[in-house]
């Protein structure tokens, strides 16, 4: 670990360059998809126009709601491409408090957190969205006919895109919680009931209002919060000890 303080200003001009860094990175991914904004939008939202029927589309009742639809639909994309930079520049800022033997995990947090990321975003779209749409587009009948606007359908998509991809991160921060030492990982394995109750909790805030998709949601966070307590298990300072005091052990013996 780095022994030398930088006082607080340091620190503040430091976070200010790396979010600067992860901003260009954004605006450059979002101009980049800006030219395929109706591909990526109607790619994105295709689960919710699967469940409305064949022919039915999406309804616009504002003169800039497509336009401000597609601008929002870009900046999405672009932050999903410019998610390595951000990982990259995050791993920069906390590397100079990290030991010389973690910081070469450096290039293994960016591939594992983006994939993550996108494992998750995936599971939603694949999984999870067809499964939502459905359900509420059930509801129309000779009475009700289902009239989305983009804009509501475009909001609800990306609630739970981020859900998802953000959800699925746990176990990178669970590994750092154990491997760093902060909390130890049996009593992290322990905590596994509050960690269940925690992932619910998060399904039903970031989720519609429906226990389909809570529990879909909750389920992978449970078991994504298990593995990620084994790996920081792996890597855990104490367990490093001891396997480095039982051949001093065994040679005074």
């Amino acid at each position: 670990m780095d022994d030398t303080r930088l006082p607080l200003t340091a620190h503040l001009a430091e976070l200010r360059n790396r979010l600067f860094k992860i901003l260009v990175a954004w605006f450059l991914g979002a101009a980049a998809s800006w030219s395929f904004r109706e591909e990526i939008f109607g790619r994105l939202l295709a689960p919710a126009t699967q469940a409305l029927g064949e022919g039915a589309a999406l309804q616009a009742i504002a003169p800039t709601e497509i336009f401000f639809t597609y601008l929002k639909c870009a900046l999405l994309a672009g932050f999903v491409l410019s998610l390595p930079v951000t990982f990259w520049q995050l791993w920069s800022f906390i590397a100079p408090g990290l030991y010389a033997s973690e910081k070469r995990f450096a290039i293994p947090f960016v591939l594992v957190s983006t994939l993550l990321f996108g494992g998750g975003a995936s599971f939603g779209y694949f999984v999870v969205f067809p499964l939502i749409y459905e359900f509420f587009a059930s509801f129309s009948s000779d009475f009700v006919e289902s009239a989305w606007t983009m804009r509501e359908v475009f909001a609800l998509t990306t609630r739970l895109f981020l859900a998802f991809g953000v959800g699925f991160e746990l176990p990178v921060v669970v590994f750092f919680l154990a491997a760093s030492g902060i909390v130890e990982p049996m009593a992290l394995l322990r905590g596994v009931r509050y960690g269940v109750l925690i992932a619910f909790v998060l399904g039903a805030l970031l989720t519609p209002p429906d226990v389909v998709s809570q529990v879909l949601l909750a389920a992978p966070l449970t078991v994504l919060y298990v593995i990620g307590v084994g790996v920081g298990w792996l890597f855990s300072p104490r367990r490093k000890q001891g396997k480095q005091a039982q051949p001093s052990e065994t040679a005074s013996l």
